[in-house]
């Protein structure tokens, strides 16, 4: 069962990439073009936000059974909660806000700023992006 999960954490990376890809270039496309915030962004960031949540309780699930010790993993739990975290901050600003003044810029930042934890996340724990568990 853990082979299992193992298989769809590093599956889910990629549906992962490519969601936060689309969100992150929603986010410049409208801030470049000074487009109104709409419903797409939300989607488009609600979707990256939600897969990176799944990806830190499988994550978790994957820790509790298989009891994994890796020296990094410390490291790598705390970045990924830290790019879950990011990922979540421009839905919760952009719902308090009222409809026009949400903007584009905070999606843009935060987006970014998980990419990158996530990076070192992975790095943490001496995984490039193109490392696979199904080899």
């Amino acid at each position: 069962m853990a082979s299992g999960l193992l298989q769809i954490h590093s599956l889910l990376r990629w549906i992962l990439l490519i969601a936060g890809l689309v969100a992150l270039g929603y986010a410049i496309y409208g801030w470049a073009t000074k487009r109104p915030y709409d419903r797409i962004m939300r989607s488009s960031a609600s979707m990256f936000a939600g897969l990176l949540h799944l990806q830190v309780v499988l994550g978790f699930f994957i820790l509790v059974s298989m009891r994994l010790t890796l020296t990094g993993l410390i490291g790598h739990i705390f970045l990924t909660l830290g790019a879950a975290v990011a990922a979540q901050i421009p839905l919760s600003m952009m719902r308090r806000r009222r409809p026009e003044d949400r903007s584009f810029l905070p999606h843009a930042f935060f987006t970014a700023l998980a990419f990158l934890l996530l990076w070192f996340g992975m790095q943490a724990i001496n995984r490039g992006l193109f490392t696979s568990f199904f080899l």
